[in-house]
């Protein structure tokens, strides 16, 4: 028995600002039939009970506070739509602009099915992406302090203390240079600015741990080279559920890491990446380049062999592409990395689980115990007997349930 697609008896624009919003509503025949109206957020929820309905549909586009009104709206009407401003060149474009021409616009595109809405992350992704950014605002709050405290020595041509200049117990040290009143206040300024951005990445650090110790997904992505705690939940963060993408060439174009083309005629070119996708994860992406780069024999070895003909620069990028195209394997299939050294992952692996502590691992269970886990979840190791660890300690794994598995299925020919 076939059922029948519901059509909205209304299609609602919606252009927001900070305060309030410029709703008007269409048929589908594009006669209007809810004149602009101006919502105050204040009103909003009366606003809402008394016009709208579950036969109304509702457009916006993506700015501040869209998530929030998307949940409230969603309660209301039949089905709302958020709409990337990029799509819209519609808008943007026009010469004569008023809220009201904004709504009407997004009113009749959603009428006639032309808009294109982007994925509503759920509640738990939102919050992740939230303490992503916030661990980046902070990072870059910490480092500008850093960097005019450094400048205040270099003015005037001081040398900074053995160790750590920022540490606590050099508090003394700052507090004692010879700097002129007002300069002094600006000193302690960034000190203190210095402090609280520390604390709080203390605290935001410790919860990321926490998180990471509960998804599979991490150490999924940990064996990766370049790839560690921040690198992995944000990538998470930014992708939500990759099923989302059928393949790796979408993930690219998502990430703003594919190629422009221009392909007309007997004219194909192609040139620099698109950038037409999230900042988050190509900072991160590119930043795991470099390490895989420096460090792993593959990646070494991609470098030199791209380097030569695009510069260090672009085959940073072209390796930041390649590992992200493992990314949505490790991920959407389950799968291992080509690349991956067994010893390299799991010191990886052990790093990760000193660093996310005992109280975030399985009760009772080990470093090596968790990395052991790991490496077979990984498929990964099953030789690998010990791991080093410092200088001169060498961490002593357990037996792989992979190996005792291939030993079983060896037949007793005796």
């Amino acid at each position: 028995m076939s059922t029948q697609k519901i059509i909205p008896k209304r299609y609602i624009g919606l252009d927001v600002h900070k305060y309030y919003l410029i709703a008007l509503g269409v048929d589908a025949d594009l006669h209007v039939v809810l004149p602009a109206q101006r919502v105050e957020f204040s009103r909003l929820e009366a606003w809402m009970k008394k016009t709208l309905n579950q036969q109304d549909a509702i457009a916006l586009e993506m700015t501040t506070n869209t998530w929030g009104l998307y949940d409230e709206f969603s309660a209301h009407v039949m089905s709302v739509t958020v709409v990337h401003p990029p799509h819209l060149a519609l808008i943007t474009r026009s010469q004569v602009m008023t809220d009201k021409i904004a709504a009407s616009i997004l009113a009749r595109l959603l009428a006639k099915d032309l808009l294109v809405g982007i994925w509503v992350p759920p509640v738990e992704v939102r919050e992740l992406r939230a303490l992503v950014a916030q661990r980046s605002k902070l990072t870059r709050l910490s480092t500008q302090a850093k960097n005019r405290l450094h400048a205040i020595l270099q003015r005037h041509h001081l040398a900074p203390p053995e160790g750590n200049p920022f540490h606590p117990a050099q508090r003394e040290w700052w507090n004692a240079l010879p700097l002129g009143k007002l300069e002094k206040v600006n000193l302690q300024s960034d000190l203190e600015t210095l402090r609280f951005a520390e604390d709080q990445l203390v605290r935001i650090t410790s919860t990321m741990k926490e998180l990471a110790a509960k998804d599979e997904r991490v150490i999924r992505l940990i064996q990766l080279p370049g790839f560690g705690i921040t690198t992995a939940l944000t990538l998470i963060a930014a992708i939500g559920e990759i099923t989302r993408f059928e393949d790796a060439k979408h993930l690219v174009g998502y990430a703003g890491l594919g190629a422009r083309i221009h392909d007309s005629g007997l004219t194909t070119r192609t040139g620099k990446i698109t950038k037409a996708g999230r900042k988050d994860m190509r900072a991160v992406l590119v930043e795991a380049a470099q390490v895989a780069a420096n460090t792993h024999p593959h990646w070494r070895s991609e470098l030199k062999r791209l380097e030569p003909r695009l510069g260090r620069n672009k085959s940073i990028v072209a390796i930041a592409r390649k590992l992200l195209v493992a990314v949505w394997h490790v991920l959407s299939e389950q799968a291992t990395d080509h690349f991956a050294e067994p010893d390299i992952v799991g010191r990886k692996l052990l790093k990760f689980a000193y660093e996310i502590g005992k109280g975030n691992r399985p009760v009772g269970q080990s470093a090596a115990q968790f990395v052991r886990q790991g490496l077979d979840a990984l498929h990964l190791g099953s030789d690998l007997t010990s791991i080093p660890w410092g200088s001169k300690k060498l961490i002593r794994l357990p037996s792989s349930a992979l190996a005792e598995n291939q030993r079983s299925d060896v037949p007793n020919t005796k």
